[in-house]
């Protein structure tokens, strides 16, 4: 089954253009479900049936896992199934008709403005790795870029002087968002003083670089945004979403209209950025309940 899963990814790769890390997670996926299979003497996927697939989200159930991650697993087992109708492996889906486990959906967890600011002054400007770790955080406010877009920004992807970046988000879809003076600044400031230091005559074009002077990765990133957070005496859980988050909620709340800040997201469909308006509700009750005297 290894090669219809090769297959399957070479489809999504040159059909669909999705992400490396949604490619990745739908090989995952289907490797430990295709297990599974074989575990339970199904040698020819031709031979799988709806009893096995339910009986693969039970296991999962009972190993606790979320279910959002059993709704990210019917969804990439639907999508390999129907992949195998399309290049006629098999007749029948056995995958039609199956529920998708609804998720709960939990508000962002999302910083103040107050606690933004002592973030973004936290790194140390006096050398090349701060000014970049201050740039990166500034950027990624400033921008409400994924991380995954953060890190794989080029420097020619950058343009200061008319006050924007491009980028390339889900399904290689380009967009172009404004800068801030601030982040402009900072930015600057980096390429400037920061960035020459790090490059080592690799001749990697990324914006942001290790000390080994390679393009600086998620881990990378995600290491470095918990050491300024505890640095900050934060105590909200951090993860290198929460300044996305932050960014789209502070927009909402200082009077940004909900089309442009999804624009800005980049999110396909208006309904998964209507969640920061229940966030924004939510804060105002809580300011509300903290400061009106007969709350």
């Amino acid at each position: 089954m290894d090669s219809l899963i090769d297959q399957f990814i070479h489809f999504l790769t040159v059909e669909k253009g999705l992400s490396r890390n949604t490619l990745e997670s739908y090989q995952r996926d289907m490797v430990a479900f295709t297990s599974y299979l074989q575990e339970q003497g199904v040698t020819r996927i031709e031979d799988s049936t709806r009893t096995h697939i339910i009986g693969y989200l039970l296991v999962l159930r009972e190993k606790g896992r979320a279910t959002a991650t059993l709704s990210r697993n019917m969804a990439s087992i639907r999508a390999f199934y129907q992949f195998l109708i399309r290049d006629k492996y098999i007749e029948k889906d056995p995958s039609i008709h199956l529920e998708t486990p609804k998720i709960e959906k939990r508000l962002p967890k999302v910083l103040s403005v107050e606690e933004v600011e002592c973030l973004l002054e936290s790194p140390p400007v006096n050398h090349p790795a701060g000014l970049r770790d201050k740039a990166m955080l500034e950027l990624l406010y400033a921008t409400g870029i994924r991380v995954s877009e953060l890190v794989n920004l080029d420097s020619a992807d950058v343009n200061l002087d008319m006050g924007f970046v491009k980028c390339l988000g889900k399904g290689s879809k380009e967009r172009i968002i404004p800068l801030g003076s601030v982040a402009i600044q900072v930015v600057r400031h980096y390429l400037q003083a920061g960035r020459p230091k790090l490059v080592k005559g690799t001749g990697d074009s990324a914006l942001f670089l290790n000390h080994l002077g390679k393009q600086i990765t998620r881990q990378g990133f995600w290491k470095i945004i918990k050491r300024y957070a505890q640095k900050s005496n934060i105590r909200a859980e951090i993860t290198p979403h929460t300044l996305r988050h932050s960014f789209a909620t502070h927009l909402l709340e200082n009077g940004a209209d909900l089309r442009s800040v999804q624009e800005m997201l980049g999110h396909a469909d208006i309904s998964t950025t209507q969640i920061y308006t229940h966030v924004t509700r939510t804060r105002i009750k809580d300011i509300y309940a903290k400061t009106h005297p007969r709350a």
